[in-house]
């Protein structure tokens, strides 16, 4: 019985929650991913093209990064912000790749210095 207990607990510490963090990035579809929406273009912007490869593909938002492309456990919010650069506050789940999703905010961009000098 203690084994049992034992095993018990030490399963529960490994799988424990992770704290959430935040994640920036640009709000997509998983029809056009980190591909960007150049093949599809299903409306005349990138947040056109998203609502509708989710609506008539069947695609799923996603939170694409610099780095990867995160399933979004949230479908409905992630619609407002289709094609916009948001910060997402949430958990990840490492194995699925997918945030589970607490609050989606727009994020203010910073200018490059490429767009400053071009004034």
């Amino acid at each position: 019985m203690r084994y049992l207990i034992a095993v018990v607990l030490a399963g529960a510490s490994l799988s424990g929650t992770q704290d959430a963090r935040t994640f920036s990035g640009v709000i997509s579809d998983s029809e056009c991913g980190r591909d960007g929406h150049v093949s599809m273009r299903m409306g005349p912007t990138d947040g056109e093209c998203t609502k509708a490869c989710v609506a008539a593909h069947g695609g799923a938002y996603v939170l694409v990064t610099t780095e990867e492309v995160y399933g979004l456990s949230d479908q409905q919010t992630p619609e407002a912000f289709a094609g916009q650069r948001v910060t997402v506050r949430g958990t990840l789940d490492a194995r699925s790749g997918t945030i589970r999703v607490d609050a989606i905010t727009t994020s203010v961009a910073l200018e490059t210095p490429e767009a400053v000098t071009r004034r």
